[in-house]
């Protein structure tokens, strides 16, 4: 049992609560599950902006992809596959709209504003600590928020020792250098690149960006040719592989197939001409929100009034979030300074492109001249 290989710790909770039938991981699962920052992940970009398209992988399916091949790895290794399916649906609930493109982005607007680096790892246990649950967070066990924190899968290594330690998650501020307490940590951070790595492909494949590219020969030969072959011969690899010495990781031959792909994917996918226009659009869309949500803020604080004013919906949310937010931000972190790149972190693509149409277009101005007499009767001579 888990806690027998690291200590009790690691279903520690940073509040008390007393477990049920459930056990502490499966609750950890449904804590997850019925949250909104989850919900949401349904209308957040994996890599691809397509939101018509329901063949186009969303940030809810990956993390799906990823707690099931994360608890398929255990099983057969005497892990605890529930532990790690919950740290798989957790791992990506701080990612912000837009994808990576949006991340960068977001990281830039808070690094103006003197805030730092925004690491969505980082993120992530931001939100299941505090952020979810109006500012109570989902008071999740110590393993299961580790292993959200060290989840990393874009630095692909070729094995992952656990530490076996407890480490104090909330001294944490970057992802770099984390390496997850369990092997179950260990086992979703792999799954996170194999999860990604074949279905971006595969929808890059879809929709035409790799028209007349095919994958490295290495990669064909050594994994396959289908994101369901891929998939198989990186599971089947790991569960061979694994040992109590070396830890979790790829064989040598493997692994060389794995890094072909991901350089295949990072030149002709991630650096393309698609997300680089990406790029300019969101800038200046999120640029915009936070602006707006800034300007707002600064003149109007906690009165409702001039919020109620804008006579839009962005306003009006965004007076109710800091209503309830403020108290909670003075009291855990004695500031307010990361409420508004909290607040559009957590958005979905489809609201920010809705804010943004509220932003510009007075159609509450067009109301009242449309209900006006005067208005109605314009063109009379």
């Amino acid at each position: 049992m888990v806690a027998e290989r690291y200590g009790n710790e690691l279903t520690k909770r940073l509040r008390e609560r007393m477990e049920d039938a459930r056990g502490p991981y499966y609750r950890d699962t449904t804590a997850i599950l019925h949250s909104s920052p989850f919900r949401r992940l349904k209308h957040k970009t994996q890599v691809f902006f397509a939101p018509s398209n329901d063949h186009i992988c969303t940030r809810m399916e990956h993390v799906l992809h990823v707690a099931s091949i994360a608890a398929a790895i255990c099983r057969p290794l005497g892990l605890d596959s529930e532990m790690a399916w919950a740290i798989g649906l957790g791992h990506d609930l701080g990612h912000t709209p837009f994808g990576h493109v949006g991340e960068r982005i977001i990281s830039k607007l808070s690094e103006e504003r003197g805030l730092g680096k925004f690491e969505h790892e980082i993120n992530s246990l931001r939100v299941v600590d505090f952020l979810s649950n109006n500012g109570n967070g989902l008071n999740l066990t110590y393993a299961v928020r580790d292993g959200i924190v060290c989840h990393n899968g874009e630095s692909i290594r070729v094995r992952i020792k656990p530490t076996g330690t407890v480490r104090d998650l909330e001294a944490v501020t970057e992802r770099e250098g984390l390496i997850p307490s369990t092997a179950e940590g260990a086992v979703v951070r792999f799954s996170d690149s194999i999860a990604y790595l074949g279905r971006d492909w595969e929808d890059a494949y879809r929709l035409g960006i790799l028209k007349g590219r095919e994958l490295p020969e290495i990669v064909r030969e050594r994994l396959g040719t289908t994101n369901g072959a891929i998939i198989n011969t990186l599971v089947t690899d790991i569960i061979n592989g694994a040992d109590e010495e070396t830890g979790i990781g790829f064989s040598p031959e493997i692994f060389e197939a794995v890094e072909a792909f991901s350089e295949f994917n990072y030149q002709y996918i991630y650096r393309s001409e698609i997300l680089n226009g990406y790029t300019r659009y969101f800038t200046r869309l999120l640029r915009l929100i936070v602006d707006y949500l800034e300007e707002l803020y600064d003149e109007n604080h906690l009165d409702e009034h001039g919020y109620m004013a804008e006579h839009n919906m962005l306003a009006a949310g965004f007076y109710n979030h800091i209503r309830d937010m403020y108290p909670k931000y003075m009291e855990r972190e004695g500031s307010d300074k990361r409420m508004i790149i909290d607040y559009v972190a957590g958005m979905t693509d489809n609201f920010c492109l809705d804010c943004a149409n509220e932003i510009l277009k007075p159609d509450h101005l067009n109301e009242e001249i449309e209900h006006s007499v005067t208005g109605r009767w314009f063109d009379a001579r």
